[in-house]
């Protein structure tokens, strides 16, 4: 789930009604399994065929859906908290809200890893296999991990200093906030942001404009990757907000101060739930080759006698991608 997530979902002393708690918590839980659910299918496409294994594109993208599909378990999770128990110990809900930043900045990273490998297959094809290759794919997902570590595990330290053991052993609401109350904690946190945002954005715009210029020189016709890079642009938007999402939702309740949980849980549901539906419907069912096979296993799953025909389909779908990529190339 994404940095802010706790401002979203901290509730106010005056706590909804039963039949309102339990009506968002049914909301909530719906999405959660419906969008989980379309993810999960994915996630078996991707590791059912080994095509996709092969492919760092393929790589890079099934493990920002396993990172969106945490982020959205660690976000329902902590939701689920919050109406039921109210406060949990503190050692759990540690461990949950660093599971949520780690999954959280993950996200702008595998995006610009995203765009660079797009950017690689289109300006230097002739090299994208030497160097784009599975190997060099999981190392960098690594170092995404690592990244995350880097920059978390520093507030774990912190904590443990600056905190008394009391507060270790104590039950608290769960909530980024009050775990990290130090302000040097928050400082640090609105720097990383900054960073980590700047860094994505500069990567997104140099590879879309590299990627057009690339198209114009040649002739060829990018579109479709400068499309996908646009849609990079268009998720790292959605981050954009749930990182400012505080700021958001500090200035609608001024205005409707009467409707404070309705509007962090309005925010809650916009920037923490829907925009885990984004992935799936950008890089799952607009790709031809991965659409295919998906539509493959889905028919399998109420007509397993059209399955010859279904594998018919997807081979040609797929010599025709490989027909386009050989054109863009030459």
């Amino acid at each position: 789930m994404n940095l802010s997530m706790s401002s979203n979902i901290t509730q106010t002393k005056a706590r909804d009604s039963y039949t309102i708690a339990v009506t968002k918590n049914v909301i909530v839980v719906a999405l959660y399994f419906s969008i989980n659910y379309i993810n999960g299918m994915l996630v078996h496409t991707f590791f059912k065929h080994e095509i996709f294994n092969e492919n760092p594109r393929y790589i890079l993208f099934i493990h920002m859906v396993i990172n969106d599909m945490s982020q959205l378990t660690i976000a329902v999770l902590i939701h689920i908290i919050s109406y039921v128990f109210y406060i949990i110990n503190f050692s759990l809900c540690c461990f949950l809200i660093m599971t949520g930043v780690f999954t959280t900045l993950n996200t702008p990273l595998n995006l610009a890893s995203m765009a660079v490998e797009r950017y690689i297959a289109i300006c230097n094809p002739l090299h994208h296999l030497q160097i784009c290759t599975v190997r060099r794919t999981y190392i960098l997902i690594g170092l995404i991990w690592v990244m995350g570590a880097i920059t978390i595990l520093p507030d774990l330290f912190i904590l443990l200093a600056t905190e008394p053991l009391s507060f270790f052993l104590s039950t608290i609401y769960c909530s980024r906030d009050t775990v990290y109350r130090s302000p040097y904690l928050v400082e640090k946190r609105n720097i990383s942001y900054l960073v980590y945002l700047s860094f994505v954005w500069l990567t997104l715009f140099y590879t879309y404009l590299r990627i057009m210029f690339t198209a114009k020189a040649t002739g060829a016709d990018a579109r479709k990757a400068r499309n996908t890079i646009l849609l990079h642009g268009l998720q790292l938007l959605l981050c954009m907000f749930t990182y400012i999402d505080p700021l958001i939702e500090s200035s609608l309740v001024s205005l409707f101060p009467m409707h404070l949980n309705d509007i962090r849980f309005t925010s809650y549901i916009f920037l923490h739930i829907l925009p885990r539906f984004i992935s799936p419907i950008v890089y799952g069912w607009r790709d031809q080759m991965f659409r295919a096979y998906l539509q493959k296993h889905l028919s399998s799953l109420t007509d397993s006698g059209a399955e010859g025909n279904f594998i018919h389909s997807c081979l040609k779908e797929q010599l025709q991608i490989q027909v386009e990529a050989l054109k863009m190339i030459l």
